[in-house]
């Protein structure tokens, strides 16, 4: 597995939750959750890429439980249309189905209610996403 620092957001249309790697894919770490309709959402994110020096983006890809597009989808486009503008990295769409209920059973688990953390179970369901991402990754290595 190429070693590097992965960068994935969970778009939503309040809050974008963001996680991060660490260079070796073992530890993803929840980031401070982003505005959505904040003006200065491509400052926040250059700062993100700057501080950090990802080799790729995840994005988290909104589908039924059936695996259809959900309606959201249109949504999560113009987002990675907008980290297209902002950086040339390889950018992932990575099926988020049951992060956001993955991530709240895991806030559970530690004594968190994820109703109260909000702002953070964002958060936590891109580290979900980016997790996947990074195991997807060694599974793809491995088979090399």
């Amino acid at each position: 597995m190429q070693r590097g620092r992965r960068i994935a957001f969970d778009y939503g249309d309040v809050r974008i939750g963001v996680a991060v790697c660490d260079p070796d894919g073992i530890v993803c770490t929840p980031l401070p959750a982003l505005k959505a309709q904040d003006e200065a959402l491509p400052d926040a994110i250059r700062n993100l890429l700057d501080e950090y020096l990802p080799i790729y983006l995840v994005v988290g890809e909104p589908r039924h439980l059936s695996g259809h597009e959900s309606a959201k989808m249109d949504s999560v486009a113009r987002f990675v249309e907008t980290l297209q503008l902002i950086t040339d990295l390889p950018i992932r769409m990575v099926d988020e189905r049951l992060s956001t209920v993955s991530a709240s059973v895991k806030l559970r688990s530690a004594g968190k209610d994820s109703r109260a953390s909000k702002d953070f179970i964002d958060s936590a369901a891109a580290s979900e996403i980016l997790m996947a991402a990074v195991d997807q990754d060694r599974l793809e290595d491995r088979s090399l």
